[in-house]
Order: C-alpha cells, then structure tokens, then sequence
C-alpha cells in the first residue's frame, strides 16, 4: 500500500502564479487502469488565491491516489519465505513415510516367505492380499474415515491396463518368492530400471543420454553376478522376478499415460487399483489352482505349522496392502527422484533383514553382485532426475 501523501504548502501560496492546467497533469499522468484503488479518503484540492481562479466557478476536484504496486506483484515478496520450523516439520514428516513404508514392506516379505513355505499356493497368496486391501478401504470409505474419490467410466477404463500389469507383477514376485530366497528375488528386482530404459527405447522410440545407458552396466552386471552365484538358484523364481520387473515397467507406462488429469489421491488410487485387480486375478487364480488344491494344502499346512499358518496369512495381506499404500502416499508428498532412492534403500533393508531372519547362505561374490546391482540402481535414479532437470531447462 502506497504511503500517505504530504503535499508542501509552497505549491498553493499567493505567490504561485501558475495555472490550474499546471497542477492537474502532474496526478493525472498516473494510468488509472494499472493500479489497485487505495483505502485513503479521497484529497480535494481547490486554487482560493489565484487570482485567475475567480472568473471560474468553483469546484472540488477529486484526485483519486491509486498505488502502482502491489505486495502480489513484487518479485521478492513472490519467493516464499519457509520458516525453519515448516521445513523440519516436512523432513521429519518425509522421514517417517520411509521408515513406516520399508518397516512394513519388511514385515510383508518375512510373513509372505512364511506363508509360502508352509502353504505354497501364490495365486492364492496373491488374491488374498487383493482382498484383504479391498476389504480394508471399502471399509474406510463406507464408514467415511476416508473420503471416497469420485470416479467416473473413463476413469475405470485408463486403470484398467495399470490393474492388468499390475496384477502380473504382483503375482509373478509372489511365485518368486515361493521358489528362491527373499534376497534374491529383491536382487533380481533391482534390475527394474534396465527394463523400464530398454522398454522406453525399444517399444515407445524414446531416446536416453549416454550416461543412463552406461548406468544400466552395474545393474545388468550386478543381477547377473548374483544370479550365477546363487547357491539355491531355481529357473521359475528368476523369471518370476523377471516377469514382474517388466509388468510394473508397463504399469508405470500406462498410469502415466491413462492418468493425467485425474485427481484421486494416493491412497484411493492404490485402493481402486486393488479392487481392479482383485477382480482380473480371481478367476485365474480358480484356473489355476483351484479349492480342491486350496483343501489339501491347508489341511498339510495345519498339521506342519499349526494354526499359526491363519495368524501368517492374515498378517502377510494386511501389510501388503499398508505398504503399498504407505508408498502411494509417498508419492503424493516427495519427488520421484526421492522416492526412487527411497525404494533402492527399501530393498537394502528387505534383503539384509530376510538374509538374517531365514538365515540364507550367501556367499562373498554373490553379496558382491547384490552390492553392484543396487548401487547401479541409486546410480541410474541420480542421472535420471539430472538428465529431467536439463530439459526442463
């Protein structure tokens, strides 16, 4: 807001024989279309002791002070001033996202190799983490503890290829994991971002700078190091892994293409993206394996384990579906550079804590190949955001 005005009483003296004209101009050079109109009262002025004044009728002219400038249009009041105070309060915010999300992602590996061992049927494993998530968010939204998105046909139909990959992936990883260890399905899952350059490249024409092509060296290498050394390596888990390292390329690929211009947040995105999923996989995993098989391993699995089996089930669906939530929600708050470092760490913390939990073999070259490959995916997110940031430039 312009200052208040002080005029010098000289102007209007006796001895200023000046004109009107001569005041006038100097407040109406102001353009009265560019300024924002001011909170003062308005200023009459009037000429009493020009003698020229006295063959005119008098009259009161307002001049209407307007303010050239506003706080909205300077250039530093523009730049946000965050207080120390927000910005620790958005770190430790970010921070307890990734230590909730790979804390639970932990806890869903442990009980989902568990499950496994005792009951080995992964599409049914795979369809009961669908239907618990389900389950959980209908739920939420039925009871109003989360407001339920609003959808509409167009946006079922542009999920639906995301439900479809994604639906691969889930229950490739989980066949996986029921045929080699933990750590080395995570090993071989690292190699994701090669898949999603050669996908880009060779599918969808895109090109790539020299240094994110070279950045794929140690995660080829790496996944390959560790695949030849495995002590217990089994064909069905690595191209399980495979399979699901190219699914949730292509998920990734048709979300961002389906998805522009809809606005669900994070957490009922992944919900609807369950439900989507829970109704493709459902009658394959009938085909496939079927109640008949369903019986009879259960049946074993109560007389090997108990009825712990019902307490590793249930608790190996909850945490699928919190941790991918937890990651969804993530997103929503931190850049895909962060997120992406974000999910290399998260593997760390799956691959050594599964290694020491089940107390898996694992030899010095091929922890070396494991090392390799997942600093060749931390790599790779590091010339990727540098690569986006040079473009948007």
């Amino acid at each position: 807001m312009i200052p208040a005005v002080k005029l010098s009483p000289a102007a209007f003296s006796v001895t200023n024989q000046r004109s009107k004209s001569a005041f006038v101009p100097s407040v109406s050079i102001l353009n009265m279309k560019k300024f924002a109109s001011c909170s003062l009262r308005p200023l009459y002025l009037t000429r009493l002791d020009d003698p020229h004044t006295s063959e005119l009728k008098p009259r009161r002219q307002l001049l209407d002070f307007r303010c050239a400038a506003s706080a909205a249009d300077d250039k530093e009041s523009k730049a946000e001033v965050v207080p120390a105070s927000s910005e620790a309060a958005q770190k430790l915010k970010i921070s307890i996202y990734f230590a909730t999300w790979w804390a639970l992602n932990v806890i869903f590996n442990i009980y989902n190799k568990k499950v496994l061992n005792a009951f080995p049927y992964p599409w049914l494993t795979s369809t009961l983490s669908l239907v618990c998530g389900s389950a959980m968010m209908l739920f939420s939204w039925v009871t109003c503890l989360v407001e339920a998105p609003k959808t509409d046909l167009d946006f079922w139909k542009a999920l639906f290829p995301v439900a479809v990959a994604h639906t691969i992936g889930h229950v490739a990883a989980t066949v996986s994991m029921s045929k080699v260890a933990v750590s080395f399905t995570h090993i071989i899952k690292s190699a994701e971002p090669a898949f999603s350059v050669l996908v880009s490249r060779f599918i969808l024409g895109e090109s790539f700078p020299m240094p994110v092509y070279l950045s794929l060296l140690p995660i080829i290498g790496g996944c390959g190091l560790a695949a030849a050394t495995e002590l217990n390596f089994n064909m069905i888990g690595f191209m399980g892994a495979m399979i699901s390292n190219l699914a949730f390329v292509f998920r990734n690929i048709f979300s961002k293409r389906g998805m522009k211009g809809k606005s669900v947040s994070g957490m009922n995105y992944y919900a609807c993206l369950s439900i989507m999923s829970l109704v493709i996989l459902t009658p394959f995993a009938i085909a496939m394996e079927g109640p008949q098989m369903w019986a009879t391993g259960w049946q074993k699995a109560l007389a090997d384990v108990g009825p712990n089996v019902l307490w590793w089930i249930g608790a190996q669906s909850v945490f699928y579906h919190l941790y991918n939530q937890v990651s969804y929600m993530s997103l929503d708050q931190i850049s895909p550079l962060t997120f992406s470092i974000g999910n290399t760490m998260k593997r760390i913390s799956v691959i050594v804590s599964s290694i020491i939990i089940f107390r898996t073999p694992v030899r010095p070259v091929n922890a070396l190949g494991a090392a390799i490959a997942i600093f060749g995916t931390f790599l790779y997110s590091q010339v990727r955001f540098m690569d986006e940031e040079c473009l948007q430039k």
